[in-house]
């Protein structure tokens, strides 16, 4: 098992996140941010499955044909949009997205760059999160509102920068909303 490596990843990610929940605001998330991935039972799947530059559920998934780390920790993480995912009612899809609350879509959008910023490392640019969002896209589930704001974070990251969108996320997507 590569125990080091895996745990200096996930602790390089969650400081990445919390600095970027800390700049807008969002501070008990970004202390609290993806603290399951510290459950044996995310952790030791981790450690197993450890790769460096892509997450280790992938690779379980490809091995055993499901990833219990993945389905552990998107049920315990309302930054997920997985999290969010309710049976329709009869005149919808069998499974639709819920409405997040806007901390958590931000919280999304902090998690997706960082993710991005840390299995890139010196290959990350501010195009990075939205491509990697677009490579998958239509198979997301997710609630039209929410679909709407990830991706205006993504695209103005991608257009105008982190200092720009973080500036955006503080003024108009959390002011009084905390």
């Amino acid at each position: 098992m590569k125990f080091w490596k895996h745990l200096k990843t996930i602790n390089h990610h969650k400081m990445l996140v919390m600095k970027g929940c800390f700049r807008v605001g969002l501070y008990r998330q970004g202390l609290l941010h993806d603290l399951s991935k510290y459950m044996p039972s995310e952790f030791l799947v981790g450690c197993k499955y450890y790769q460096g530059d892509v997450s280790p559920n992938n690779a379980e998934r490809e091995d055993k044909g499901y990833s219990s780390a993945w389905l552990h920790h998107k049920g315990r993480n309302k930054h997920h949009m997985e999290y969010w995912i309710d049976y329709g009612m009869p005149s919808e899809p069998a499974m639709v997205g819920m409405r997040m609350p806007d901390n958590y879509v931000v919280e999304m959008f902090i998690d997706r760059m960082s993710a991005s910023k840390n299995y890139q490392k010196e290959k990350y640019t501010d195009r990075s999160a939205l491509e990697y969002y677009l490579h998958g896209k239509d198979r997301h589930i997710m609630h039209p509102e929410v679909r709407e704001l990830l991706e205006k974070l993504l695209y103005m990251l991608a257009d105008e920068g982190e200092d720009a969108t973080f500036d955006y996320i503080r003024r108009e997507v959390l002011h009084n909303k905390k």
